[in-house]
């Protein structure tokens, strides 16, 4: 079944029954064809993403090293730092944003465990980039952040509980590449501040962020698959795919207008902080329930 990019239930796994994961392709299809007709970003961007599709994709299929896929993440993140980034930010800039793409493409994929989840955090993160991108007067930057978020707001049709199937590897780690990509761009560019990629990606990069480092605290293999984020947790907590999922996307929502705001009023670092409390408070909270539930 693992030919045929099945994904097949597991005890790490939230889903009941074999779904397809091959909904990133579909994704990657319509952002592609969008772009044909906007003409296409940088080639760094689209070399990168040729990369990581075509190993992502095999990935999917067949399994791989988790060598080869980080060595795959590396490569991409490398190839538009170098050429996209060095000019900009020097040699140890350019560094510190290849190590920050990666672990954007690596927290997306983490996070892609739920119905629903990261197809919404597409169209909302990248949706949002657009808007912002348009008020700096950056047309074709909004249209090509558009794109994907349209793209992803399609794929959610056949993804919102009960998925009939999964963007899988195919698709969340080019949208993670891209997340952190376009942010950079972003501001490269002035369309926003360098806070506001952080802030409109934030429900995945504090869920993401925070279990990666309890679980590296405790000595666990953080290269394994596992049911410990935090929006693992409220599912097994009995809350369910469909409301989870509409609950980070009026989280997702807030955020973003919220950062909109922010960049107009320079209140950016407020907003980090008054978001940042949020996040710990909510996570505080669920842990004390995984607690007791767990016992």
């Amino acid at each position: 079944m693992a030919g045929f990019a099945i994904d097949e239930p597991n005890e790490r796994s939230l889903h009941e029954k074999p779904v397809p994961r091959t909904g990133g392709v579909a994704i990657l299809c319509g952002i592609m064809g969008g772009w044909t007709f906007l003409g296409p970003p940088s080639i760094p961007v689209l070399v990168s993403l040729i990369v990581l599709v075509c190993v992502s994709f095999l990935d999917d299929l067949y399994g791989l090293p988790v060598l080869l896929r980080f060595g795959a993440h590396f490569l991409a993140a490398g190839i538009f730092a170098l050429f996209d980034l060095l000019p900009v930010l020097g040699p140890m800039g350019a560094f510190a944003a290849a190590i920050a793409i990666v672990w954007t493409i690596n927290l997306y994929n983490f996070m892609d465990g739920s119905d629903g989840l990261a197809g919404g955090m597409a169209l909302f993160g990248f949706g949002f980039y657009g808007f912002a991108a348009f008020l700096a007067g950056d047309d074709y930057f909004s249209l090509l952040n558009m794109t994907i978020a349209m793209s992803a707001g399609a794929f959610l049709f056949f993804n919102f509980h009960p998925a009939r199937i999964f963007m899988g590897d195919s698709g969340s780690v080019p949208l993670g590449f891209l997340a952190a990509a376009f942010g950079l761009t972003g501001w490269k560019n002035g369309d926003w501040p360098f806070w506001f990629p952080l802030a409109i990606f934030s429900p995945f990069v504090m869920d993401a962020t925070a279990t990666l480092l309890k679980r590296l605290f405790r000595g666990d293999r953080i290269w394994q698959a596992h049911r410990e984020h935090y929006y693992q947790r409220l599912i097994r907590m009995g809350l369910g795919h469909g409301k989870l999922a509409i609950i980070e996307y009026i989280l997702m929502l807030a955020i973003g207008i919220s950062s909109l705001l922010a960049i107009r009023h320079a209140g950016g670092w407020i907003l980090i902080a008054g978001w940042g409390l949020f996040f710990f408070a909510a996570m505080r909270r669920i842990d004390s329930r995984w607690t007791h539930y767990a016992k």
